[in-house]
């Protein structure tokens, strides 16, 4: 379909217009009701020359293919996995799928890492996220003990050996009492050398004010970013995302900040939630929902026999409600295959497909398809990925559908990713590659 030259157009693509860099009227006005335009687009040695209005610009002497209708879409950036976790499944299963039988499963799996293994679960994350037509990831990794050099020091290698296929970034992930200990000062060190972001888990307990006072000042004196998980519940009590927010503008943080989950925002009422918005607005923070990890783990309950009941609620946190105050709302893949979210494959097709169903973001589809691309760039500092644009690299991905309906309803394995304006050849890897580690 892509012709093995420098320079090539691809005639009548469909393209969401809310991730091209210039929005030229004519095309902008052209958009269907699924914000799509039909564009002419020019490659020129991995670079994107042109987008124009179908037909304006006669190409002679030069490759054309007619893609007739089928849409590109930018590179998928996904902000918020746990690749050091990923594919333990097998070994360490959750049976019950609480989330506090997560974390004791993955708490005993973890004395059983070594370097081998964290490395090569890592590295299959990441080829499967490459050939899915991922481009940039970040990570959060268990950072407490033994973990704290294993883990980053695998993730420095790992960041080095991908940095011309995927860009990484790195998340310690500690609880917040943590970072008051010693050792809580060496994950600091560690993060700040390879100038990565500081995270944390939130929690509601007594010392929650003194914890979070303690990460905002380390991140100022580091001048580091902030990325929290954050209720990650179905208790109405938990409020750690107005404590944080609350805490970013009395401190005057200027660095960026995201929180990822916030469910027990969903369960609230209202009069909370508005001010709880307010401040997150005022604040600048990203919001990050993880609709497939919350919708497998919360609201997971058990009759005294032991027999699962029905869940009541989604699990997510308010997306449209996020969105309609400003704040910028993103999704993200979050756990795969490991005790906390039993499935997936690092792709954020599966991701937007289910986030489209789980929050209702169809009809209209607006500008969410964003939420995978352009907007969880912005939250990473990558303002030149997610998006489509004269003068970028021709990183994008061809689907057959036409329709969003059409990419929406099939399994898309038929997509074609392009990277710097090279066809893709790689496939994705097998699971027998971790049978040593999974099997020993």
């Amino acid at each position: 379909m892509i012709p093995n030259t420098s320079g090539y157009w691809l005639k009548n693509v469909r393209v969401p217009v809310c991730v091209l860099t210039d929005k030229d009227e004519a095309i902008a006005n052209s958009a269907n009701q699924e914000g799509m335009a039909v564009v002419d687009v020019k490659i020129e040695s991995g670079i994107i020359d042109q987008i124009v209005v179908p037909g304006s610009v006669k190409s002679k002497n030069i490759a054309t293919v007619d893609l007739q209708g089928k849409q590109i879409w930018p590179c998928f950036v996904d902000v918020h996995t746990h690749l050091d976790k990923g594919h333990i499944w097998e070994r360490s299963p959750n049976i019950k799928g609480t989330f506090n039988d997560a974390l004791t499963a993955t708490f005993k799996d973890e004395e059983t890492w070594t370097a081998e293994d964290i490395y090569r679960r890592m590295e299959f994350g990441l080829k499967c996220s490459y050939v899915h037509g991922t481009k940039a990831i970040r990570t959060h990794l268990d950072s407490a003990g033994r973990l704290i050099d294993l883990s980053w020091d695998l993730f420095k290698t790992l960041r080095t050996e991908w940095e011309n296929r995927l860009i990484l970034q790195g998340v310690s992930l500690a609880s917040l009492d943590y970072y008051l200990t010693s050792e809580g000062e060496k994950v600091v060190d560690k993060v700040a050398e390879l100038g990565e972001i500081l995270g944390g888990v939130a929690y509601m307990n007594p010392d929650l004010d003194r914890q979070i006072e303690r990460i905002f000042q380390i991140a100022k004196d580091r001048k580091l970013n902030l990325d929290f998980h954050v209720d990650e519940t179905g208790e109405p009590e938990s409020i750690c995302l107005y404590k944080i927010a609350e805490a970013a503008l009395k401190y005057n943080f200027e660095g960026q900040i995201v929180c990822g989950h916030c469910c027990s925002l969903a369960v609230q009422p209202d009069d909370v939630v508005q001010h709880t918005l307010n401040l997150v607005k005022s604040a600048g923070i990203g919001v990050v929902s993880l609709p497939m990890c919350n919708l497998y783990l919360q609201d997971r309950q058990y009759h005294s026999s032991e027999s699962p009941k029905t869940p009541r609620w989604r699990g997510t946190t308010l997306v449209h409600e996020l969105k309609q105050t400003g704040i910028p709302v993103t999704f993200a893949s979050d756990n795969c295959r490991d005790p906390f979210y039993g499935f997936g494959d690092h792709d954020g097709l599966e991701v937007f497909k289910m986030a489209v169903r789980i929050c209702h973001l169809d009809r209209p589809f607006e500008d969410w398809l964003c939420s995978v691309t352009k907007t969880p760039a912005d939250l990473m500092g990558l303002s030149d990925v997610g998006r489509i644009g004269v003068g970028l690299p021709a990183d994008f991905i061809i689907f057959k559908g036409r329709y969003l309906s059409e990419i929406l309803s099939r399994q898309q394995s038929d997509r074609i990713v392009v990277r710097n304006g090279k066809i893709l050849e790689e496939q994705l890897p097998d699971y027998s590659e971790l049978d040593h580690l999974i099997f020993p």
